[in-house]
């Protein structure tokens, strides 16, 4: 993934924000973050692998689903969860 390029449905983007307040634009640097945690999700898997990246972007913990295809992040939904942030912080080992 490292030299990846970012892809999004425009309708979509548009819904998530109206939905959760976080653009698609801002949510890819939720994989800049160096302790970022990506984790395959088994639920919504079954015609392709999705994933998930949870990194921090804002101050906050940013909860991102997404496909990789062809080096093309295509991502699919994304908001502050407070099960992403759980996450996150058992997997690098923070204390809050």
């Amino acid at each position: 993934m490292a030299h990846s390029r970012f892809d999004w449905d425009p309708r979509k983007d548009a819904e998530n924000q109206r939905k959760h307040g976080v653009s698609f634009g801002r949510a890819q640097y939720a994989f800049a973050d160096p302790r970022r945690v990506i984790a395959r999700d088994a639920t919504h898997s079954q015609t392709e692998e999705r994933f998930y990246c949870f990194g921090e972007v804002d101050g906050g913990v940013l909860t991102e689903r997404f496909t990789y295809r062809d080096a093309v992040i295509r991502i699919i939904g994304a908001g502050y969860w407070r099960k992403g942030k759980t996450i996150y912080e058992r997997e690098n080992q923070i204390h809050g």
